[in-house]
C-alpha cells in the first residue's frame, strides 16, 4: 500500500465501508487505516457523492448524510468536480470499452485527471483499464 500517494476510492468501497458490510467492512477498514498512516491522498468525485446519497434521501435518513459528509472530511477525501475535460476522457475510455458505463467512466476519468496511482472498485469489469490500475475489493 506504501508505494502508493494517491488513490481514488469508487461508491462501492465507501458503501461497504459506511454500511458496515460483513464481508467487506474489515478490508475497507484494514486499507483505510493503511492510507492514513502513510499519508496516502484519497479521492473520490462528486459522482461518488451523487450515488451514495441517493438511498439516505430516498429513506429520509438525515444521519447517514451526515456520517457520509464527516467521514469524507475525516478522511480529508478530495473531490473532484466533473468538467468537460473529464467528460471527454470518459467519452474516450467508453469508446475504447464499449460496455463501460458512463458513471464509471466518468469516475475512471476523474481519477486519471487528478493522477491517482490505483483506483479501488468492487467492479471487476473496470480492471480492463490500462491507464491507470484498478483494484477490487477482494483483492485488498
Amino acid at each position: 500500500m506504501t508505494e502508493f500517494r494517491k488513490v481514488f476510492i469508487d461508491t462501492s468501497p465507501i458503501i461497504y465501508y459506511l454500511e458496515n458490510n460483513a464481508q467487506y467492512r474489515d478490508k475497507i477498514k484494514g486499507f483505510l487505516e493503511e492510507c492514513l498512516k502513510g499519508h496516502v491522498q484519497l479521492v473520490t468525485s462528486t459522482i461518488t457523492v451523487e450515488e451514495y446519497l441517493v438511498f439516505p434521501y430516498t429513506i429520509g435518513k438525515a444521519e447517514l448524510i451526515d456520517n457520509f459528509k464527516r467521514f469524507l472530511a475525516y478522511l480529508n477525501i478530495e473531490t473532484i468536480n466533473i468538467d468537460c475535460d473529464i467528460a471527454e476522457q470518459a467519452a474516450k475510455l467508453r469508446g475504447k470499452y464499449r460496455h463501460f458505463k458512463a458513471m464509471d467512466s466518468l469516475q475512471l476519468a476523474s481519477a486519471m485527471a487528478s493522477e491517482c496511482e490505483l483506483f479501488l472498485t468492487n467492479d471487476k469489469q473496470l480492471r480492463q483499464e490500462e491507464e491507470i490500475p484498478c483494484m477490487t475489493m477482494d483483492a485488498l
